[in-house]
């Protein structure tokens, strides 16, 4: 589609366009990273997933969902969310050591998995977890831009995308914006294109377990009927160690 044929009405395809183009370019790394999750999930580890400012929609995708997996741990500092003050996320993301910070307490060990969403991968913040959780021995999943990580300033010497175990490339142009096509500075397709990621990696996971015979612990919506019983083993297990189950 080009940008002489791209209106408003057509901005439904060029997300439909921009999410296939996601789905081709990562069918192999999916693959690999799928079995990253199960071998974690049949070690009994965590999956914990991290972002920054926007990122952190991500990261709520992947946390206490209707039919996510339970064995997810979200980490993240408040100062990092932008509804507690967009400045000052802005400058968390930014600053070396926090990363550090809350780590502290995860005790990342090799069969666990660190997710990192970071569409731009290149503040120190999403770099240095990335390169202390490969540094524990926990693999790392960059979910990033690869093109976006190639023309940001390199605020932390060097990318997510470099430092990772796997790269998930949600494929978003510098800016994040899609509209209008020729000028771009609308509608940004990161989340978009990110939660789909995420999704196309829990139906691999779950085809590649059955494969298997392995029971995933995935969570039922509490808004349905049985839904509470059904997590109720779930949250027993998992409660102690993620600490946002409450």
């Amino acid at each position: 589609m080009t940008s002489e044929t791209v209106t408003g009405s057509d901005y439904g395809n060029l997300v439909r366009d921009h999410l296939l183009r996601v789905e081709q370019q990562n069918a192999s790394a999916l693959d690999d990273v799928a079995e990253l999750v199960l071998a974690s999930v049949l070690a009994d580890g965590m999956v914990l997933t991290a972002g920054a400012g926007h990122s952190l929609a991500a990261v709520a995708e992947t946390f206490y969902r209707a039919g996510g997996l339970a064995c997810v741990r979200p980490v993240y500092h408040p100062e990092l969310l932008p509804m507690h003050g967009a400045i000052s996320s802005t400058a968390a993301e930014r600053r070396s050591g926090l990363a550090a910070e809350v780590l502290r307490d995860t005790g990342l060990a090799a069969h666990d998995v660190l997710f990192v969403f970071s569409t731009s991968g290149v503040n120190p913040y999403p770099v240095e977890l990335a390169i202390q959780a490969v540094d524990a021995g926990c693999p790392v999943v960059a979910v990033t831009s690869v093109a976006a990580s190639a023309l940001a300033p390199r605020r932390a010497g060097t990318t997510l995308a470099e430092v990772a175990t796997v790269v998930l490339d949600n494929v978003v142009p510098p800016g994040d914006s899609t509209y209008p096509v020729d000028e771009p500075v609308t509608a940004a397709i990161s989340t978009v294109a990110t939660a789909f990621l995420w999704n196309l990696l829990m139906v691999r996971l779950f085809d590649k377990a059955a494969e298997q015979n392995v029971h995933l612990p995935l969570w039922r919506s509490a808004n349905v009927e049985g839904g509470d019983a059904a997590n109720a083993d779930l949250l027993r297990h998992y409660q102690t160690r993620v600490p946002q189950l409450g």
